[in-house]
């Protein structure tokens, strides 16, 4: 599928399904920044966590969603589409993305299922690291919207004339010379 430089497309015949499929960058950004930000808050007034240990808590986070990211993409985003339903799948949760890549409103996950999503991963945190996941979790989270806004920085601007233009490049190569290298953003 070649992508287009312009334009969306319509996802489902529902209009409130649709409406949901999208959203503007700035309120998953901000979702997620003030959540972490109310967790680290949480790790440092709630917990026995030392300060140290919630700023390497906090820093390992954000490291894991770079690996969890590029996991996810290349692993989930980019499945073989063997089946119908795969290729459905497939289409909706990313494939329309790169068909539409410059489509704004579809840069960021639709927040309805992000925040179903977070509450999911950090109840699994919780269970796996116990009060340590206040302070992981804003690192993972703010990892997510500081991807975001990159993701988005790289769609909707021309590249930068400094050392930042190797994102712009890369995610280039992805979306329009080959779909299955360069998964990181």
């Amino acid at each position: 599928m070649r992508p287009k430089n312009s334009g969306t497309k319509q996802l489902f015949d529902n209009p409130i399904l649709e409406k949901l499929s999208r959203t503007h960058i700035a309120v998953p950004v901000t979702v997620f920044f003030v959540s972490g930000a109310v967790l680290g808050w949480y790790a440092f007034t709630y917990t026995n966590l030392s300060n140290g240990l919630i700023g390497l808590l906090f820093g390992v986070g954000a490291i894991t969603f770079t690996f969890i990211e590029y996991w996810v993409h290349r692993s989930v985003y980019h499945i073989d589409p063997t089946t119908e339903a795969r290729a459905k799948f497939q289409y909706i949760a990313h494939g329309v993305h790169h068909e539409y890549p410059k489509d704004k409103t579809r840069l960021a996950m639709p927040p309805v299922l992000a925040i179903v999503v977070a509450v999911t991963l950090f109840s699994l945190f919780f269970v796996l690291m116990g009060e340590a996941a206040y302070a992981f979790f804003p690192g993972f989270i703010w990892g997510y919207a500081s991807y975001l806004l990159v993701h988005y920085a790289v769609h909707a601007y021309a590249p930068p004339k400094n050392f930042l233009k190797h994102l712009w490049i890369n995610h280039a190569v992805h979306h329009y010379k080959d779909g299955n290298a360069v998964f990181g953003v």
